[in-house]
């Protein structure tokens, strides 16, 4: 696993960059979340296929268990893939919904990401 830090007027954003998956259950979701926060990040971006496919299985709530605690450390989060793959309309309205704030954003490039968090 590799950082790649992204400096912008608003902070550093942790890019996390790996090979094999990272997130592969709440407590490597966790830990993530703990490792970055104590380097002072509070902006991070994750890609999807870093993160195990049941993540985007809204009924396992791996999800939201992740995210709550990302949320709770104000720590904003963007995950950055193609998630239409998941053929979910339940995931589809969670994300739709998520990218209408902060917290917690979907998308598919990470230029787009850098570019959200200088909001």
């Amino acid at each position: 696993m590799q950082i790649i830090s992204h400096n912008v007027a608003k902070g550093s954003i942790a890019e996390v960059i790996a090979k094999q998956l990272i997130v592969k259950n709440i407590d490597d979701g966790t830990d993530l979340l703990g490792n970055l926060y104590y380097q002072g990040y509070d902006k991070v971006i994750l890609h999807e296929e870093n993160i195990h496919p049941q993540f985007f299985d809204l009924k396992t709530k791996m999800a939201g268990e992740i995210l709550q605690k990302f949320v709770n450390y104000k720590i904003r989060l963007i995950i950055v893939g193609n998630f239409a793959k998941y053929n979910s309309k339940s995931l589809n309205d969670f994300i739709y919904e998520s990218n209408k704030g902060k917290a917690v954003n979907f998308l598919s490039h990470t230029d787009q990401a850098i570019e959200k968090f200088k909001c």
